[in-house]
């Protein structure tokens, strides 16, 4: 607490009073929906622009890349531009691009316009993504206790709401431009309720406008791509676990990460009272503890109820190990915030792209369930982790 006194006393009192509004604390919470939001409209979509351009399941994987690049290369320079014009216009600008490209995701079927697209509406997510968790380490710390969790709870109600409104409407005959512009129109209201309380400002701290991650910084960013890792394995993999190896049918693949979703979202909505109470440290090591468990439980328990249970809990331990590894980039000085954010987000990205490939190569030379166990001890790790870096940040 006395570094996070000392970091808000050098920045002007003006600042600080801005970022410890509720206007603030609400519009740092919807731009996070927003984020959820616009990630999940698309991936609703995905499968009517494959039947639109006739590519196979290796070009999709191929376009889906571009979406990834996109976001990881756009990170550090919404770093830099929310440094220098404020996160309020850069999530506003991040968030019109989302807005703009998503009905051209919806309709095109040129391969080529697509690929550009699709790398356009990553860097906007990936933009958005990134300076919003900036801005809610600001908030958090003026207003001096843990709100990270409940700001990544609206993340993720987001991403539940988008894939359900945008899959509704599919359901009822709407056509995808439909479903998109009805998801373009949401985020653009949302994106002006959030409008007044978005910072002006992005970052209390100097410094340059890109450096590699380094120290107690780059020991988070590691942290998150493990975590992000075990999230993109549940993605990816969760289905094609329970068909192949506990005999569920394929539509009924979905329901492991279903359970994921609902115990992360939950877990994150009530995250800040669990954080206050038992403290970052111990949330880190329960919370590693609890996933690595569940993960072992899918994987080695040969039934498929205990599989779902298993996948819950992976849910519930990963919910609020990441905004505690944010809050700790707010506390941590060897890095400035407008830099260690998206170092920290672009590893966590990363685990989320190349783990799930990762997986698959090794279940490829051994097993599925092997390649899943190794995640599960990389979550022993990471529970272990608690304590390093709370030494660390105490420095």
């Amino acid at each position: 607490m006395s570094k996070i006194s000392a970091t808000s006393a050098s920045a002007p009192s003006t600042l600080a009073s801005a970022a410890s509004t509720p206007a603030a604390r609400q519009s740092t919470r919807i731009a996070f929906f927003v984020a959820g939001f616009g990630g999940a409209a698309w991936a609703s979509l995905v499968v009517f622009a494959k039947l639109r351009t006739g590519i196979g399941d290796g070009g999709l994987g191929l376009l889906l890349l571009c979406l990834g690049a996109g976001s990881i290369l756009a990170m550090p320079l919404a770093g830099a531009w929310a440094a220098r014009f404020g996160c309020r216009r850069v999530i506003l600008v991040g968030g019109l691009v989302i807005c703009i490209t998503l009905p051209v995701l919806a309709s095109v079927s040129s391969i080529p316009v697509l690929v550009v697209a699709l790398f356009v509406f990553g860097a906007g997510i990936g933009t958005v993504d990134c300076v919003v968790n900036l801005q809610a380490i600001i908030v958090e710390r003026a207003s001096g206790r843990a709100m990270m969790s409940g700001f990544h709870g609206l993340f993720s109600l987001g991403g539940i709401m988008g894939a359900a409104g945008v899959s509704g409407l599919l359901t009822i005959g709407a056509s995808p431009l439909v479903a998109a512009l009805s998801a373009v129109a949401v985020t653009l209201v949302a994106l002006a309720l959030a409008r007044p309380g978005l910072l002006p400002f992005g970052s209390q701290t100097g410094g340059p406008a890109f450096a590699i991650p380094h120290g107690i910084v780059l020991f988070i960013g590691v942290l998150c791509f493990i975590v992000f890792l075990t999230e993109g394995s549940v993605l990816d993999w969760s289905a094609v676990f329970l068909t192949s190896m506990r005999g569920v049918k394929p539509s009924y693949g979905g329901m492991g990460y279903a359970a994921f979703a609902l115990t992360m979202t939950v877990g994150r909505l009530t995250g800040d009272v669990i954080t206050r109470r038992l403290g970052g440290t111990r949330v880190i090591a329960i919370g590693g503890l609890c996933a690595a468990t569940g993960l072992a439980v899918a994987t080695l328990v040969p039934f498929w109820e205990t599989a779902i249970l298993g996948y819950a809990l992976v849910g519930a331990g990963c919910s609020n190990i990441v905004p505690v590894f944010y809050s700790a980039i707010g506390r941590q000085t060897a890095m400035p915030e407008h830099i260690a954010v998206p170092a920290v987000t672009t590893l966590g990205y990363a685990g989320i792209l190349a783990g799930p490939a990762a997986i698959g190569f090794i279940a490829h030379a051994t097993s599925l369930s092997v390649a899943l166990l190794i995640v599960a001890v990389l979550l022993v790790g990471v529970a272990a982790s608690g304590r390093v870096l709370r030494n660390w940040t105490a420095r």
